[in-house]
């Protein structure tokens, strides 16, 4: 018994330390600059301060529910696709997913600018057909097409992962009872994938929320978020204390918001227990 827990002890000792040096220590820093001044004395005004960026808030979770919807209505089709296709095409499916993410996050995000842009591929297709230039490229819906682009694969592969191992054996017996297409997916395999759906759902809320970059470069700087005001306080201001008040309350935010994602994970699964 000794043995082995000291066994375990030394096994479990590197994820401790790491565990405390790039999470446990980061997060109480940032409470400490939090809640502190210039001069490292008590203060709450960072936080009251940040009412002046409520509208930032706001847009980043639009922003991010926005990209997150569009994300799960384009995976979950895809996903049972793939889930359902030969074990060859589905290899080829996947790597078709995961190419782009060989690429840099940088690179990925300058492509479409290049697509986008006043005379980039798009438009210069456009007028070559007659339809003119459009405004594509510094505006929201660009900044949002980022998110997709980039956080796409994050929804496509835990739902994947769920469907490909429903019991097939369930859908046989609802087409057995009558239930048609629409039936099916509504009473069997939406149920058995919600799982995947709310860990794709949480893997690409997260992200965006948080971004920064892609709202600078394909929305032109146009559209602050909440990455780019704790950017802008580490980077240009020299606001420390005022960026880590805006990165606690991010923290805080996704905290939430992971914990409300488990909790219907539960109930789902508990729900597919029963079912």
């Amino acid at each position: 018994m000794k043995k082995t827990s000291l066994t375990a002890k030394l096994v479990n000792a590197p994820y401790i330390v790491w565990s405390i040096l790039f999470i446990l220590a980061p997060m109480i820093m940032v409470v400490y600059y939090a809640l502190t001044d210039r001069d490292g004395n008590f203060t709450l005004s960072n936080l009251t301060s940040l009412s002046d960026y409520t509208e930032t808030f706001g847009r980043s979770i639009w922003y991010a529910f926005l990209a997150t919807v569009i994300c799960l209505l384009l995976s979950y089709p895809l996903a049972y696709i793939m889930a359902r296709s030969k074990v060859s095409k589905q290899r080829t499916l996947m790597m078709l997913i995961m190419l782009p993410m060989w690429m840099n996050f940088l690179i990925r995000t300058y492509s479409w600018i290049t697509i986008l842009n006043n005379t980039g591929i798009l438009n210069t297709l456009f007028e070559a057909i007659g339809i003119g230039r459009v405004q594509m490229i510094n505006t929201p819906g660009a900044v949002i097409l980022g998110m997709v682009y980039n956080f796409l694969p994050y929804m496509v592969l835990p739902i994947y992962s769920v469907m490909s191992k429903l019991d097939q054996s369930l859908i046989e017996a609802a087409q057995d009872l009558g239930c048609n297409g629409r039936a099916v997916l509504k009473t069997v395999i939406f149920p058995q994938s919600l799982p995947g759906v709310i860990s794709g759902i949480t893997m690409v809320f997260v992200p965006s929320v948080s971004t920064f970059y892609i709202s600078q470069k394909l929305g032109g700087g146009k559209f602050m978020l909440v990455g780019d005001a704790i950017e802008m306080q580490f980077q240009s201001a020299y606001n420390y204390n005022l960026g880590a008040a805006l990165s606690l309350v991010l923290m805080l935010m996704i905290v939430v918001c992971m914990l409300i994602m488990n909790r219907f994970t539960d109930d789902a699964q508990e729900g597919a227990m029963l079912f």
